[in-house]
């Protein structure tokens, strides 16, 4: 399999067939980015495992090689070298950090091993705001000096030492960041109100590996110790909750039978526990779940909320789900606050949708109907691909080149489960 490399694409899918059979998740986009820029705290070969074939990925790949590490990636595999210098380079350019934001992970890293970083401020989607205060203020408590200079956040340190440092928020970025900084760190630093989703375990699983020394993995205080070195390592990426959560939506929504197989259930406990309210029949297993529907989804009301929480990555895929479900639905948004905007996509399918603020209304409609659509970020995409899956006719679904961000495979898994669906890329102008 080979990752689509950001073409302007279309997909063109005929709605009507329950999706039926069975489909394999692998590594987490929001987490295997991360692990590609820790391994930059630990000079030699670190290999990461379960890497799924997504455009992020080179793109992050593309980044390690400008500061100086040799990457190879076997897309069939899911296997990603990365080959990291005693020097680095600091300067993350604009060009590859406004494709991609999680580029601004790289910080807490560059400032560890170089004591000093020029990274670019961060593009990506487009579902509002999302500020580094958190970042620049933990790091300042940890002796950084950090300017924005030319839209660049310049940062530099003589010597990191410990700090204490509370979130304001649960910033999954921010306690990234401020995890790879405190690693190295001289002395001890605790982050309270750290992010707790199943990504943050999993960096901090291999910084463990790598022979950093933290406490209270998966709780809100993290505590780090930091060592003077890390060592390079092997590990496997944890699978990626929300494309699991997709397919479950998948099998809800058409009304059909699908196997989701490498995921863990317990990362979606509550999105879970939301389709069986839907009338969904869910079997959990050790390595995924089935997720079975027979009739009309009922309307289910969602809160997003950070981990444990319901989580925002999942909101549009809902929305399409209420759409043709049986009744009238709320949904609040509470961490994005431009994550509703794809609903004007929506609604050319037919949706009966109203927003307010941070709260969605949804009536479901017995039905849709198939119109041309665009994607305007990653969970957006997936969304309206759900939505045109039962939309009568053809639905047609733009800037393919988001949803390949997140979704890797996505056409040959859908026509798999019996979906009709083709895909047509167009150059990028």
């Amino acid at each position: 399999m080979e990752a689509h490399t950001g073409d302007q694409g279309v997909l063109s899918l005929t709605g009507g067939q329950r999706l039926h059979g069975s489909v394999s998740v692998r590594g987490a986009k929001n987490s295997v980015l991360k692990l590609m820029a820790a391994a930059l705290l630990a000079p030699g070969t670190s290999t990461l495992t379960n890497v799924p074939a997504i455009v992020d990925v080179e793109i992050m790949a593309e980044l390690l090689r400008r500061l100086g590490c040799t990457v190879t990636w076997d897309t069939a595999a899911g296997v990603v070298e990365i080959d990291v210098p005693e020097r680095l380079d600091h300067r993350a350019d604009y060009d590859l950090v406004r494709r991609m934001r999680a580029s601004i992970c790289v910080l807490g890293p560059l400032i560890s091993r170089c004591g000093e970083a020029d990274v670019a401020m961060p593009g990506g989607d487009n579902i509002g705001s999302r500020g580094l205060d958190l970042h620049i203020e933990g790091l300042r408590r940890m002796g950084v000096d950090v300017v924005n200079e030319h839209g660049y956040l310049v940062a530099t340190s003589a010597q990191l030492t410990g700090a204490d440092v509370w979130l304001d928020f649960p910033s999954v970025g921010a306690t990234e960041t401020l995890v790879m900084a405190a690693v190295l760190a001289q002395g001890r630093s605790t982050i309270d109100n750290a992010a707790r989703e199943p990504e943050i375990v999993d960096i901090c699983s291999m910084l463990i590996e790598m022979g950093a020394q933290i406490d209270g993995v998966s709780t809100s205080t993290l505590v780090i110790d930091g060592v003077p070195e890390l060592h390079p390592v092997t590990h496997r990426t944890v699978p990626d909750r929300i494309v699991a959560g997709t397919w479950a939506v998948a099998a809800a929504i058409t009304q059909g039978r699908v196997e989701v197989l490498g995921a863990d259930p317990a990362h979606l406990t509550l999105a879970l526990d939301k389709l069986r309210s839907a009338g969904a029949s869910i079997e959990e297993r050790s390595d995924g779940f089935v997720v079975e529907m027979s009739d009309r989804p009922r309307a289910v009301d969602i809160v997003t909320l950070p981990y444990p929480g319901f989580p925002t990555d999942l909101q549009p895929q809902f929305i399409a789900l209420n759409a043709i479900a049986d009744g009238a639905e709320l949904v609040t948004e509470t961490l994005f606050e431009a994550r509703f905007r794809f609903v004007r996509e929506l609604a050319r399918l037919g949706a009966d949708v109203q927003t307010d603020g941070h709260h969605a209304l949804i009536r479901g409609r017995t039905s849709l109907s198939g119109a041309p659509v665009e994607a305007t970020d990653i969970r957006a995409g997936a969304g309206l691909v759900l939505a045109g899956l039962v939309a009568q006719g053809r639905t047609d679904v733009f800037g393919v080149d988001h949803i390949d961000r997140g979704y890797a495979g996505l056409v040959e898994d859908l026509q798999a489960l019996g979906a009709t669906v083709t895909r047509t890329d167009e150059p990028s102008s």
